[in-house]
């Protein structure tokens, strides 16, 4: 399985609304960040909650959000960041700074 990301690729997550079990942050839903890492292929967690196999499996990401981008009025250091774990399914590539 190749990732369709590599580390540093612009990502924008997917803002859509999903019934069951999701492994996407709402707060995170629309925002873009950068891969920081691929962490490898995975059994997909949202077939696993439904009682199925995982398959087909799912690439995981390391993605780097600034605190800004993420919490409106925050009010942290400007460097501020979080990091959260993405599946590929939910991102796509984005030209956006």
């Amino acid at each position: 399985m190749k990732p369709q990301f590599q580390a540093g690729a612009r990502v924008r997550v997917d803002d859509r609304e999903q019934a069951g079990h999701v492994r996407t942050p709402r707060y995170i839903r629309g925002k873009t960040g950068l891969v920081s890492e691929v962490c490898g292929p995975y059994p997909d967690p949202e077939a696993l909650a439904q009682g199925r196999l995982g398959l087909p499996y799912r690439m995981l990401y390391r993605v780097i959000f600034k605190q800004f981008d993420v919490w409106p009025g925050y009010a942290g250091a400007k460097g501020d960041r979080i990091v959260v774990d993405l599946y590929e399914h939910w991102l796509t590539g984005s030209a956006s700074p």
